[in-house]
């Protein structure tokens, strides 16, 4: 899988999607160092910099979330705030440390709106995943893990397509052409923002549960 090269790409346009910003040589340098520079939506004119994925080239075990947050934003690394916190736990608790794994989102600019003095998270939509998922096929191409796991709808509808329910799916291993396994499993998010301290523990759980077999499907 080769993309156009980014020196055909105009950086003061915008353009349909990231795949004219690719360079011409993969490597997770080149590719996020060609990423700060994506037009291929319009997300890139409200977000503080682009947050490109992060972890070992080679890593057995990929995780794919939906958008940056906030800290991420303003931190260019992703899985750096609350949600992210809350996935390194799980990680732990699931026999996996966050730097034996390359972490990654659908999108790669922060979508948000203003709530008060806070910028709050919303879901992209199929354009911007479309235009943005170039990157996320270079990031496989080179990082080729054993097992992807996707966190929430969005990143399963990314990888599958937009048809995939995550409640017919949660916690199963499927085969994709991008890597011999996936599994979806719930966002961290979605713990954290539970109406009760007993429907939080359920999905940390159950999280925790499908990440064991992730992390055992990766070896």
């Amino acid at each position: 899988m080769r993309f156009a090269s980014l020196s055909r790409a105009d950086p003061t346009k915008l353009h349909d999607s990231a795949i004219q910003f690719l360079p011409s040589h993969f490597s997770l340098k080149s590719l996020r160092e060609s990423a700060q520079g994506c037009r291929g939506c319009e997300l890139f004119r409200h977000a503080t910099q682009t947050v490109f994925g992060s972890g070992p080239a080679q890593a057995r075990l990929m995780i794919i979330g939906e958008v940056p947050g906030d800290q991420e934003d303003r931190q260019g690394k992703p899985f750096v705030g609350p949600a992210g916190k809350l996935l390194v736990q799980c990680l732990e608790a699931a026999g996996a440390a966050r730097s034996e794994v390359y972490l990654t989102n659908a999108v790669k600019h922060f979508k948000w709106e203003q709530r008060g003095k806070r910028r709050l998270h919303t879901k992209p939509s199929m354009r911007e995943i479309r235009a943005c998922r170039p990157w996320l096929e270079a990031e496989i191409e080179v990082v080729r893990p054993r097992t992807i796991v996707c966190l929430g709808a969005t990143a399963a509808q990314t990888v599958f397509d937009r048809n995939f329910r995550l409640t017919q799916h949660l916690g199963k291993l499927m085969s994709s052409p991008l890597a011999h396994f996936v599994i979806a499993t719930y966002h961290p998010s979605s713990a954290l923002r539970a109406p009760d301290l007993a429907e939080r523990h359920r999905i940390k759980n159950r999280l925790i549960h499908d990440l064991k077999i992730a992390v055992k499907s990766a070896k």
